[in-house]
Order: structure tokens, then sequence, then C-alpha cells
């Protein structure tokens, strides 16, 4: 950690010096060469860079990048990418006239601005939002790069019907991908080769109304803003998990088709995921090319259909060719690819109708490439060309290949598994047929023996079937011994890589061993103990054994499956769980400064006294982790039990939310039953609990504006009493009474002190008077007795970012 932060620091340096050294703007008649590296702009601020980007040997690409970013750079837009030039002689260079011209060494023009030969050019300038302007007279924009992206959108960049994302390498290559405005003017992601182009997100099966877009508008415009929230004109809408200002993000669509949001660690230069339209990587139509599967094993990688063989090792995306010929003379046989499936370009499709008639349409087609099957509808596709092929446990239907009548090895069919073979590029393969050996072939042996060898051959035989068997007794205790460990553990994503090392199932010894049997107790609750833990990766956890679970193994797992997939930095990471025998444990993230109750509450030393941006940080982070799981979680999550015990502090006082999702896991019973229970804490429980109402998101809503009011007071509601007798509830109601009128009488006009008499008397009044307010107004509104007149956590979320 200390070696990466020394590392950083020198990055740093040098991009400070190349900042100073490099120039602000380019004026009419100068250039920038490709021959000296400091030769650049920089944006005012140091975030963007702009030069000769060297991508490969002598081959350089003018581009504009990230300035402090770890490893390689990240570029977000580059002119001459189709023509890059030589690493001598190269210059771009400004003319008075208005044109920006990108030179070769031998000073032919591969790329240049379309601008006007009757604008006069003042200035080229790179802006501290990444866009690279060509101003003119009374600075008058002439050409800006927003106006042409290649593969990346960045916050307050415009992507219109006049503009799209092309998918590209790491050379800078164009890929087949695209990202633009449709015919019907909804924002749609293509595949585009010369032989077949289609759509593949929204889905195109999907109607307008399942897409929850608006088609032909009179506009067409998208926007990623500064807060990480995309919106455009035909309703796409979506955010960053770490939703908020002041982070540098980027929108890019990626060599493998997937659109990602990423958001940078100023602390280390790395580039995370908050946001992609495809959660698994292999959902991607076409990723594999055409006659390509894409497999899970256990990263997605591509791999060939049985009788066909990869065109280029290098690039498993450009797919597979077949092997043979199919002469239509009734002479092939189909091949069956258990689940597995080719999504799309049926040639048509039928209902309820047997397997043996949905083959016979196959094979009286001389164009059907082979047929899907689904044996509990009868539904039958027969399909023209075999492009997005996909296979994974639980997919549910299977694939009849047709081939000719050779025979077809069972180790050629691809299919995703755990262990074993991993398809990957072979860069030093030249003219090799691809075929995945899943399973051991017998040799032929060599007749002809001569009689007095026989016994010998006896002898070796047998001792080779001993070593065998011990062999496959040592693997089949091997991969039982990780089966245990793995269950239920399948990769989905570039993010598969966190999913398969961080959530996965432990063992109850494991456990035992990363906790010394459970010794280091950290905190206890209704739901469980906690206890202290470090794993075989020195990573330290906290270890929670969950009490009262009286669910089946599968219901148990299906639940943590859910939370597993969570991820916000607002929330407490899910790194795995055990469900073995009578127990039930959930491994979690470590969160260095314990519970938000032991330092607000707490009477001792001054020195870890919350300060005012402190605590309206906390109640920001608090209220964005309960906006993601009202309103962007795949299925509805409520906490149920929202109170400072459960809101834990990092090393940046950052606050991150941890038990949510037990209420299901805790008591279940039908989708009614699961929340009929009164839970929670006395003085967080929203009235509907006892009333018998409906249980929705708004008890969290309630439960927050309550930690809302400690959070302002430094103290527990249930302290505020002015007797010992008094209920906790006569309590907060008395408090909010008292905090309306004030509210009230200052829209009258009338002026009051009253805010600083609320506020903790610790914070000797050094607090933002206008958040204060603010805070004091939601939670006057979060704990209304009717919840329908309590706000969302969006709206929360809005309010508070209004006056951070």
């Amino acid at each position: 950690m200390e070696i990466h932060s020394t590392s950083l620091l020198l990055l740093n340096l040098i991009h400070l010096f190349l900042r100073i050294s490099a120039r602000e703007f380019l004026s009419p008649g100068s250039s920038l060469s490709v021959e000296d590296s400091s030769d650049v702009l920089h944006s005012p601020d140091g975030t963007f860079t702009c030069g000769f980007n060297n991508i490969s040997g002598s081959a350089f690409v003018f581009s504009i990048w990230f300035s402090n970013t770890a490893h390689e750079k990240t570029v977000v837009w580059s002119a001459n990418h189709l023509h890059p030039v030589y690493s001598w002689g190269s210059i771009v260079m400004l003319y008075a006239d208005g044109g920006m011209v990108v030179k070769d060494y031998n000073g032919q023009a591969v790329w240049e601005t379309n601008v006007s030969s009757s604008s006069k050019a003042e200035q080229v300038q790179l802006l501290d939002t990444g866009n690279l302007i060509m101003k003119g007279q009374g600075d008058i924009i002439l050409w800006q790069s927003f106006d042409s992206p290649t593969d990346t959108l960045l916050p307050n960049q415009n992507i219109t019907s006049a503009t799209k994302l092309v998918s590209a390498n790491r050379l800078l290559v164009p890929g087949r991908y695209s990202f633009h405005f449709d015919d019907q003017h909804l924002l749609t992601l293509f595949y585009d080769q010369t032989d077949i182009s289609f759509i593949y997100w929204p889905d195109p099966n999907k109607n307008i109304w399942e897409k929850q877009r608006s088609s032909f508008n009179t506009t067409t415009i998208g926007v990623l803003d500064s807060s990480g929230y995309f919106l455009g004109s035909d309703n796409l809408t979506f955010k960053a998990t770490d939703w908020g200002l002041k982070v540098m993000r980027r929108l890019t669509l990626n060599y493998d088709g997937n659109l990602r949001l990423y958001s940078l660690n100023k602390s280390d230069g790395r580039w995370s995921v908050t946001w992609m339209a495809y959660p698994r990587t292999c959902s991607i139509r076409g990723l594999c090319g055409m006659n390509g599967i894409c497999v899970y094993t256990p990263r997605p990688a591509c791999a060939c259909a049985p009788g066909h063989e990869i065109i280029d090792q290098r690039d498993r995306s450009k797919g597979c060719r077949p092997k043979f010929n199919l002469s239509c003379d009734g002479q092939e046989m189909f091949v069956k690819l258990h689940n597995t499936d080719f999504r799309g370009n049926d040639q048509s499709s039928s209902t309820s109708v047997s397997f043996h008639t949905c083959k016979k349409i196959c094979l009286n087609n001389c164009n059907c490439k082979g047929f899907s099957y689904w044996q509990g509808s009868g539904s039958c596709f027969p399909k023209s060309s075999l492009v997005g092929g996909v296979t994974s446990l639980g997919l549910g239907r299977s694939i009849y290949l047709k081939l000719p009548k050779t025979q077809v090895s069972e180790s050629s069919i691809p299919h995703s598994q755990p262990f074993g073979h991993r398809y990957a590029p072979n860069c030093s393969a030249k003219n090799k047929i691809f075929t995945t050996d899943f399973l051991d072939q017998p040799k032929s042996s060599q007749s002809g023996s001569h009689p007095q060898y026989l016994y010998l051959y006896v002898f070796l035989a047998a001792i080779f079937c001993v070593e065998v068997i011990f062999v496959a007794f040592g693997c089949w205790f091997v991969l039982r011994r990780e089966g245990k460990q793995l269950t239920g553990v399948w990769p989905a994503e570039v993010g598969y890589e966190m999913i398969t090392n961080h959530f996965r199932r432990y063992t109850y010894k494991e456990l035992q061993r990363a906790t010394r049997k459970f010794k280091d107790q950290i905190g206890c609750g209704a739901s469980g103990i906690v206890y202290k833990g470090v794993l075989k990766d020195k990573r330290v956890v906290a270890v929670k054994r969950l009490a009262d679970i009286n669910q089946g193994e599968e219901e148990f797992q299906h639940e943590l499956s859910v939370i597993g997939k969570i991820y916000h930095m607002n929330l407490v990471r899910v790194w795995g769980f055990c469900s073995d025998g009578p127990h039930r444990i959930l491994v979690l993230e470590y969160v260095e400064n314990a519970s938000l109750d032991k330092t607000l509450f707490s009477s001792k030393a001054p020195q870890i006294l919350l300060e005012w941006n402190q605590r309206f940080k906390v109640a920001l982070g608090v209220a964005k982790g309960l906006a993601y799981l009202h309103h962007e979680c795949l299925e509805w999550v409520i906490h149920c039990d929202l109170k400072p015990e459960n809101i834990l502090l990092d090393e940046n006082l950052e606050p991150k939310i941890t038990d949510f999702g037990l209420a299901k896991l805790l008591n279940r019973g039908g989708s009614n039953k699961n929340v009929s229970r009164v839970r929670g804490t006395r003085g967080y429980i929203a009235p509907e609990w006892v009333s018998g109402h409906p249980i929705t998101a708004k008890v969290d809503v309630y439960s927050f504006g309550v930690v809302l009011l400690e959070l302002l007071k430094g103290a527990r509601v249930s302290d505020w009493a002015s007797n010992a007798n008094e209920e906790v509830e006569t309590v907060l109601g008395r408090v909010v009474r008292m905090l309306t009128e004030n509210l009230m009488l200052e829209l009258e006009g009338s002026q009051q002190l009253w805010v600083a008499d609320f506020i903790d008397l610790r914070l000797n009044s050094q607090f933002d008077n206008l958040q204060a307010r603010m805070m004091v107004k939601l939670a006057v509104s979060c704990v209304e007795e009717d919840g329908r007149k309590r706000p969302t956590m969006e709206n929360v979320v809005q309010m508070l970012l209004s006056v951070a």
C-alpha cells in the first residue's frame, strides 16, 4: 500500500512537471510535434491532456486522455485512429483559416476539421470538461471534439441523432458495436458487420411499453450530468451507484459491446464500473461472432460450435467458420447442445408442435442451420444463421445444430463449467483447428503384439488401472471439497472477477479458523452476533452468525444471491455466506470505525466528536444507500431496522448501511407475511407496523427521519424525555410539533434562533444554517404519521444535494 502511494505521488509529480512545460492553447501557425512527449495541451485544472498518444510501436494517434490514471492511458477521444501517424516528423497544426490538420511524416494530411475556409481561428484550447475547442472571433466555437465522439461520452457531452459511439480495442481499432439513436428515435446498441446487422439493446423482442421508452420524439438528445445521472429524450435513464458530485466519470462502449459507466478513484487512479447495460457479458448478442458460443469457464469466453473452427486465435470475437459443406441431400444429422441458444435470426416460429415436426421443418429447409426447441411449450424456432450463441447452466433450453453425418465427438461441444479447460486466445497458434477437449478420448492400441509380451502388458495395465483409480479418487476429493466452497457461484461479467473471488460460499470450518473459533466479538444485535475474522487471503472481514433462521437451504441461498448482487458505496459489501448444517452465517466487509451510535452519542474526549460537515455527509450517504435499495435494485429491498447501530463509518467517516435485506432472511412466509411481524427498534418503528397498514419502503423513510433528528441533536430520541415515564413516541411527537411550529413561524416572517438552540450544543454553533434547516424540514416530513405523505428516498437525496 505504501509502495503504491509512493508511485502514485511520483506519477502526479511527473504530470505536474509536464503540465508546467505544456502549452495552454494552440495559436494559428503553431503545432504539436509527435517527437516531443511534453508537446501537449493540458486542461486548466490538469484533468485532461491532449497530444500524440503512442498506441503501438511507431504508431501514434492525436488523442485526449485523463491525465492521472493508473497504468494505461484512458483515452476519451481520438482524431486519426483510422490512420495512425509515424513516430517521426508527424505534427498537428492549426491554420488561420480555421483548419486543424494532423499530418504524417511525409506531409500527407490524415485528418482535419471540417470548418469553413472563411472562418478565422484564434486558438485551440482543451477545457476542464475534456472538450477540445477551436475558437474564432468573439469566442465563437468553430469546432469541438464533443461533436464527434469516438467510444466515450464525458459528463455534459451530448449524444444526438448526428453522433454515435463506436466500440474500439486498445489499439483504437473500431469494433463492431455502436450506440446511437435508431429509426424510432430510441437510444440503442447495434451489432454491425458487413453481412449482418441487428439491435441487441434494449431487447428488440419487447414492445415500447416494456422497454419503458418513448419513441418518435421531436428532439433526439442524451446527456450524462456531473452527478452520474443519464437522461435521454426517449426516457432512457440510469445513474451511477456512487451517484453524486465531485467524481470523474465516463460512459464508454467497450470492445465487448457492453455500455459501461465508470467512476475514477482519485486516491489510486483506478476506474470502477458503477453501471452497465448488461450485468452478464454472455447476454450480449454477437459477442463471439458468427457460429461462436459464449461460455463461462468460469470467465466469459468464446468457443466454436461443433464442426466449426476459430477464424482468428488472437480475436475470438470474429467468430468461427464451418469445416463442412451441407449438401442438403438428406444426409444431415442434428447435434444437441444442452443449455445453449442462438438468440434471434429465426426463420419462423411455431408453437405446440412436436419435436419430430420441428426437426422436419429444419430438414426440409436447406438454409436452416439448426433449430431451438422448447420442450415445455412445444415452441420451435428454425435458425437462418448461428449468431448470439450462449451456453449457461439453468438456461432451460437446447439448440440442435444441423451437421453432415460424420462423427461428432462429445468433447467438441462447448459448455459452461467452473473447473477445467479455459478458452483463451492462443497468439502463437497458426492454422490450428480449435476443438475443446473436455473429455478424455481413448487411444487406439497397436495390434500384432508378440504373445511373449502378453503378461508384461497385463501387468503394466493392472498398475496403470490402480494409478488411474487413485488419481480419479484424488480429483474427486479435491473437486468435492472445492465444490462445497463454491456452490451456487457463477461469474457474470467484468465484475465477474469480483464475484468469483469474493461472493462465495464458505464452510463452517473455514469461518471457525478465520475467527479463531468466534472469539473476537465486535457487535451484537437482534439478528445475530458479529465477530472479527481474517480470511486466508489476509482480508479482514466481519462474520455475522444469524439467529432465528428457519428457512430451507434453497430459500436461504436464493435470498443471499439477491443480497450478494447489491453493490453501493454506502452499503456494507457482502463477501459471502455459510449454510452448513444448522449454521447460517454472513461474511461481510469490515468497517473500521464501528457504528454511528458509538461516535454520535459518545461522552468521551472531544476529539471523536462528529463535526457538522461529517454529520451532513453521513445523512447524505445513508439517504443515497436507501435510495439505491428502494429504487435501483432488481428486487424490492426494504431495511426495516434502520438506526445508528446499523450505520457503520469507514476510515474516512463515510457511512455504510449494514443488515439490509435481512428482513426477508429472518422472517419469511409469503409475499405479504414476510413483513407482517413488527420489525425494528423502539423509537425508529413507523406507525404502520402497529396500525396494520400496508408495509412499504416508507417505513425506512420514517426511520431515516428519526436518525436525521438524532444527527442534529447529537442524542437519542429516547433521552429527550422530560421524565422517566414518558414514552419515546410521545417525546418524538412533541419534538416534531415544536419543529413544525417553528418552521411555520419562519414562513410568516418571524426571525428566530430556534435552529441553533436545537443543534447539538457540543458543536458550539459551528454548523451550516441552510443545511441544518433543510435537514429539519426533511426530518419533519419523513416522520409523518401518514406514510403516503412522506417523501421517497430519491426525493430526500435531491433535497440534500441542493444544499450540499
